[in-house]
């Protein structure tokens, strides 16, 4: 779409699901012809440099803006003052403060047409004010992308969208832009002073209660006596580090458990599992889901929000119900004890990923979007 100028407007601290989804959306829409550019709001000293990095590399154009609290007014004004210079086609706002700030703005500064991409169903999302300031802004709001059907009914049942204008648009990724890493798995195990037989159990998240971690402990630390060959690594940070390291030192397992950190290098960490394990309390899609697809792993995972319509129970993995250590032991067991039966999950998980949860399929959805907008001129 020659001539077409797109704002993607989101607050980042760092570059987890959403941010990641950008850098595999906008080089795809620019390849497309258009100009699709990205606005970062940023807390004061935290520049999100990587990220700016990344998207750079990508050919991407980045502006950064200060967003100095949440309730930060100047903020529209110069929101507002950039998008008259700019003079984009649409705003594409991502998460609550981009919601807020760049609808505002957008309005003010005469932008043609507004979309919000609607990421998560995060519990704050539930409180009233929240509620009732996000059906206030579905006013203002041309149309909406969920990035999953759970995200979709949260959307209109909980925040007012409307159901004719508020499409879902899944997550995408390329497999072709992963390196292969084929020494991974002897080099993972080399690093932690581990047997190279031994299996691995991994997760990949920042360290907060959504990702259901301490449930993932107790999972692992009731089968771990019967299979002395297997470990389980944690790769991430986040506010809940120290209390599920002395968790795993409470329930006798912390010689089995070990915590990498935040990682650069998270691909050399998928590629060298064995078995995923997602214990979410709650997932607005899960990108890393589709990146343990891609390295061809089966997936332990919860039956909440979005998850069943990426990992299919019985096929690509198993699925139990959230805040059930109990439950989450058995197929951890089952998985375990049966490497045939991983292998073929892992397979068809790759497959599936192939098959629905393409990048070019994503690009090409938001894509049609835009152009329906356009239409309307």
């Amino acid at each position: 779409m020659a001539g077409l100028r797109v704002v993607h407007l989101s607050k980042v601290t760092g570059i987890a699901g959403s941010e990641n989804h950008l850098l595999a959306l906008l080089p795809g829409l620019r390849a497309r012809d258009v100009d699709a550019r990205l606005w970062l709001l940023v807390e004061p000293g935290k520049p999100v440099q990587e990220l700016i990095n990344r998207a750079s590399a990508l050919g991407i154009p980045t502006t950064r803006l200060t967003i100095r609290h949440d309730a930060d007014i100047t903020l529209i004004w110069r929101l507002a003052r950039l998008l008259r210079r700019e003079r984009p086609s649409i705003v594409h706002t991502h998460l609550i403060h981009a919601d807020l700030y760049g609808t505002i703005a957008a309005r003010l500064a005469g932008v043609p047409y507004v979309i919000s991409s609607r990421h998560n169903d995060d519990r704050f999302r539930y409180r009233l004010p929240v509620r009732l300031l996000n059906h206030l802004l579905w006013r203002y709001t041309d149309t909406g992308i969920a990035i999953s059907h759970a995200i979709r009914d949260f959307s209109i049942r909980i925040e007012g969208a409307p159901a004719e204008r508020i499409q879902t648009v899944h997550y995408g990724l390329d497999p072709a832009t992963l390196p292969a890493l084929p020494t991974a798995r002897h080099d993972l195990r080399a690093n932690l002073g581990l047997p190279s037989e031994t299996v691995l159990l991994g997760s990949v998240c920042r360290l907060v209660e959504q990702k259901g971690l301490s449930y993932a402990l107790r999972g692992f630390a009731a089968v771990a006596a019967e299979f002395p060959q297997a470990h389980y690594v944690i790769a991430g940070d986040g506010p809940l580090r120290q209390s599920l390291q002395r968790e795993a030192e409470a329930l006798g397992i912390a010689r089995r458990v070990h915590f990498l950190g935040w990682r650069r290098d998270a691909y050399a960490v998928f590629a060298g599992l064995d078995i995923f394990l997602a214990p979410s309390l709650w997932e607005g899609f899960g990108l890393v889901l589709l990146e343990a697809m891609a390295y061809h792993l089966p997936i332990i995972s919860t039956r909440v929000s979005a998850i069943p319509e990426i990992v299919l129970d019985g096929e690509t993995g198993w699925l139990v119900p959230p805040r059930d250590a109990s439950t989450l032991a058995k197929a951890i067991r089952v998985a375990l004890t049966d490497p045939a039966e991983r292998q073929r999950r892992g397979t068809a998980g790759r497959l599936r990923l192939e098959a629905h949860f393409t990048a070019a399929g994503m690009v090409e959805h938001t894509l049609a979007l835009y152009q329906r907008l356009h239409n309307q001129d």
